[in-house]
């Protein structure tokens, strides 16, 4: 026989040994071996009795869904998190691509509307000097003229409609 002293560490003590030539158990001196490995036993299945009939226990296990579902379900979630950012990125493209496009579009159509205007600003100055022309001429054409020049208005003699109602209107309003 081994005495308790002797016991390597993990060695499982001799049944006959009394718990009281076993080395540091305090309390549980002078019980016997197989007293206390039949009541450790013996609670441990009234842990397990008592864990079974526990309503947790029970809800627990009808609770529990199989790792394989759950595994599942969560490739969905992320199959659908996956698609929608696809999704997503094909909407961003598709709306920068459309963005580019207006911001040329109107590139595009602020500079037909810069050379048209510069080409009316050309056409009126043309106009303008057509204009100086044509008054030089007059202006040249004037003294040699056999028709009366009393009854054809020049343009600098035309009178403006338009300044000649504002004052009408200066003088009725002075009255």
């Amino acid at each position: 026989m081994v005495a308790g002293s002797d016991m390597m560490p993990g060695q499982i003590p001799d049944p006959s040994l009394t718990a009281g030539s076993l080395p540091s158990l305090g309390l549980l001196a002078g019980i016997s071996a197989t007293t206390l490995t039949d009541q450790l036993k013996l609670a441990q299945d009234f842990r397990n009795l008592g864990a079974m009939l526990s309503p947790l226990h029970i809800l627990g296990r009808l609770g529990k869904r199989p790792l394989t579902a759950i595994k599942g379900e969560m490739d969905e979630d992320d199959e659908r998190r996956r698609r929608r950012r696809d999704k997503n990125k094909v909407a961003a493209a598709r709306c920068r691509n459309k963005k580019k496009e207006r911001t040329d579009f109107l590139q595009r159509e602020s500079e037909r509307l810069e050379v048209v205007n510069s080409d009316l600003k050309a056409q009126i100055e043309e106009l303008r000097m057509e204009r100086q022309q044509l008054m030089v001429m007059l202006n040249l054409h004037r003294p040699t003229c056999i028709v009366r020049t009393d009854s054809v208005k020049t343009p600098e003699s035309e009178a403006n409609p338009l300044l000649e109602h504002l004052a009408a209107e200066k003088l009725e309003a002075s009255k």
